[in-house]
């Protein structure tokens, strides 16, 4: 499994204890891994591959958050799981995903027997809070094309920088329609700040 080398922060017991209880589970593109509503059963911590994770309103439209990659857990659902809410998040794999599936009732001896893991928590939920306050601060604060630029630089960062995307998958993130974004995109490719090709964005200048 190799699972100190993807999380080297932990040491030899954390790694034998979380191998003991833990189960290897995969995802295929497009499966829905967490809905709203749901209770979690388990925290993942990802081995392989990409997972999306959204807002969604009342009306069905959804808001992209973040991704979690390989090295990354759901600060969500570490806490969730421990005081045994519902999510309020929706995930799907963008890739296939490989993940080891920590059964919710190990989360209070985790934490308290495991100050690697206790951090590890920490860590992951604020960074994910500062991440998010950054999204909120340009979502409430500015502009279409700023949020989309912001958006890009998001993807670029994470992805690289050729991502494979369509114009409706952006607009969907960002609650906008295809016709305007595609108008933004076009108005970057223009100032060779990006090139774009069908489902293609390679940055140029980001």
């Amino acid at each position: 499994m190799q699972l100190h080398q993807i999380f080297p922060q932990f040491d030899l017991t954390l790694v034998t204890y979380l191998e003991d209880i833990g189960q290897v589970v995969w995802f295929k593109e497009g499966d829905i891994i967490m809905r709203p509503g749901q209770y979690f059963k388990n925290s993942l911590l990802i081995l392989e591959g990409r997972v999306k994770l959204y807002r969604e309103g009342d009306d069905g439209e959804e808001f992209f958050l973040y991704y979690l990659e390989k090295g990354n857990a759901c600060a969500l659902s570490m806490i969730c799981a421990t005081k045994n809410e519902t999510s309020a998040i929706k995930a799907k794999a963008m890739t296939s995903v490989k993940a080891l599936a920590i059964p919710i009732q190990h989360m209070d001896r985790l934490m308290k027997d495991h100050r690697q893991w206790y951090y590890f928590v920490l860590e992951t939920y604020r960074g994910r809070f500062s991440e998010l306050l950054e999204v909120i601060d340009h979502v409430v604060f500015h502009s279409l094309d700023e949020k989309l630029e912001f958006y890009l630089k998001r993807q670029f960062e994470s992805l690289g920088n050729k991502i494979t995307i369509t114009h409706g998958e952006i607009a969907e993130d960002l609650n906008s329609s295809r016709e305007v974004i595609s108008r933004l995109l076009k108005k970057l490719e223009s100032q060779k700040r990006i090139s774009i090709s069908r489902n293609e964005v390679v940055n140029l200048k980001f």
